[in-house]
């Protein structure tokens, strides 16, 4: 057998590892993540307080030379006035980094260019509202640079912090530094489930070989029941038909997060209209459940990224769906499902993970019929209700699983021109607004695109025996069509 080429490119990757701090140095870690909110506060104040000025002054109809100089929003005009007031607003700052104050203005700097890109017009999507306080609570994070990998692989170095010792190993990021192919650019320190972690953003040089099957195409179709449905198996991922299993993270711990969330509900909870701070018990049980959604995102994380690693890794051409996800969490039934399901998780990953390897990632638009669409002859049904989870051709008369059907429809979509720029990664179909629902593919045959079915439709007995609901997609989408 023929060895793959090693295709080297160069991206930006993030390597995240837990703390061990000591009781001072988890001390000094809040205090870093209280300065960075205390200057994302004092940046957003001025910035509110000159348009207020200047909306005053206007009101009383003064000239528009005569106003209040308005400020710039750039990262940089903020870190200048910052460092002209910093003695007088906060005498204190040599407690902590410099770097934690930038790191907050930093984040304070895109958040005000959206808003204004939003209301002008030129950003796409749901609208973007003005930035608002972060919460003494609710901000614990922090960036910084001029951080150090120690040699020994147990600590890191951070400015004014000194060595922190971490739970484990860093040996994946120190042999690439000490081999040359990544250079640590910064570094972000968060508090996440009692727990506190650095995530180093590195560009790093990755030397990773093409697919093992550089000419196959596999579909993915997403669902509920089945995270991912396979067009062809994956030995080790799939079973034998190509559906992966579902592990069901939060539903099994589900139990144990509605007894912990009413045990804090019984607790004396923080009261923002009379300024109540919580109790010590309240904060011990908001602990755990912290920790509980924790650890059911972890792992949830972890399957998704070995599903997807499987998948660049043994396939060159990818096609997925662009699924409404936002119009699907509206149906109230399915909505806690669907966000377990993580689906736009697995599309972003894909989009990187191909790219480091140079496969191709196809992206199928919104109102392609993949279910209707009998993946043997091309024939499209003029209605198929989600409740009926097996696709019958009365042309050719093909019985299979609707999921398993749209999976291989996906995959014969891939040699069409129609849908998906080809691109390696690619984020959007061709033609997209930017939100990728202008694009409509032209099914093979007469027919109709996915049709809406009330969530009261009624199940026959033999629909239940055959299979239980797995898809979801376009349940309750709120732009649909015209004709469907």
């Amino acid at each position: 057998m023929p060895a793959r080429r090693v295709r080297s490119v160069i991206v930006h990757q993030a390597y995240r590892f837990a703390l061990d701090p000591t009781p001072a140095q988890a001390r000094a870690l809040s205090a870093h993540c209280g300065a960075a909110r205390f200057a994302f506060n004092w940046g957003l104040a001025l910035v509110k307080a000159v348009m207020d000025q200047r909306e005053a002054e206007k009101s009383h109809g003064i000239a528009p030379e005569d106003l209040t100089p308005a400020l710039q929003w750039s990262h940089y005009s903020l870190l200048w006035i910052w460092n002209r007031a910093k003695h007088e607003v906060a005498p204190w700052w040599t407690e902590c980094s410099k770097e934690a104050y930038s790191g907050g203005l930093y984040r304070l700097a895109p958040a005000l260019k959206n808003w204004t890109d939003s209301r002008t017009g030129k950003r796409t999507g749901p609208t973007v509202q003005f930035p608002r306080f972060k919460s003494r609570r609710r901000a614990r994070r922090f960036t910084t640079g001029g951080i150090r990998v120690e040699p020994d692989r147990r600590h890191v170095t951070l400015p004014k912090l000194g060595r922190i010792r971490t739970y484990e190993s860093t040996r994946k990021l120190a042999r690439r530094i000490e081999a040359g192919t990544a250079r640590v650019t910064s570094a972000t320190v968060c508090f996440e489930g009692g727990r506190w972690f650095c995530a180093f953003t590195c560009e790093v040089q990755r030397n990773d070989p093409p697919p093992a099957q550089p000419d196959a195409v596999v579909g993915v179709d997403l669902g509920v029941a089945h995270p991912a449905v396979l067009s062809r198996p994956l030995h080790g991922v799939t079973d034998a038909a190509g559906f992966v299993l579902n592990p069901k993270h939060f539903v099994r711990e589900s139990t144990a997060l509605r007894r912990i969330s009413r045990k804090v509900s019984r607790r004396c909870g923080p009261d923002r209209r009379t300024g109540a701070r919580p109790s010590k018990r309240w904060e011990r049980a908001n602990q755990r459940r912290n920790r509980l959604h924790c650890r059911v995102a972890n792992m949830r994380r972890d399957g998704l990224q070995k599903l997807t690693a499987a998948l660049a890794t043994e396939f060159g051409t990818i096609v997925v769906e662009d699924l409404n996800v936002a119009g699907m969490l509206r149906n109230r039934r399915l909505a806690r499902s669907i966000a377990d399901a993580g689906f736009a998780e697995v599309r972003r990953q894909l989009a990187y993970k191909t790219r480091w390897r140079g496969s191709r990632l196809v992206v199928a638009d919104r109102w392609f019929p993949s279910s209707k669409t009998c993946s043997d002859c091309g024939v499209v049904k003029t209605k198929l209700p989600l409740h009926i989870r097996v696709f019958h051709c009365e042309w050719c008369g093909l019985e299979i699983d609707r999921d398993l059907n749209a999976a291989r429809n996906l995959a014969a979509l891939a040699a069409s021109s129609t849908a998906g720029t080809g691109v390696a990664g690619d984020l959007e179909p061709s033609g997209s607004n930017g939100r990728g629902a202008d694009c409509k593919t032209c099914a093979p045959r007469a027919g109709s695109r996915e049709a809406f079915t009330s969530h009261r439709a009624t199940v026959s007995d033999e629909d239940r025996r055959l299979g239980s609901a797995r898809d979801s997609r376009r349940i309750g989408s709120p732009s649909r069509p015209s004709g469907s």
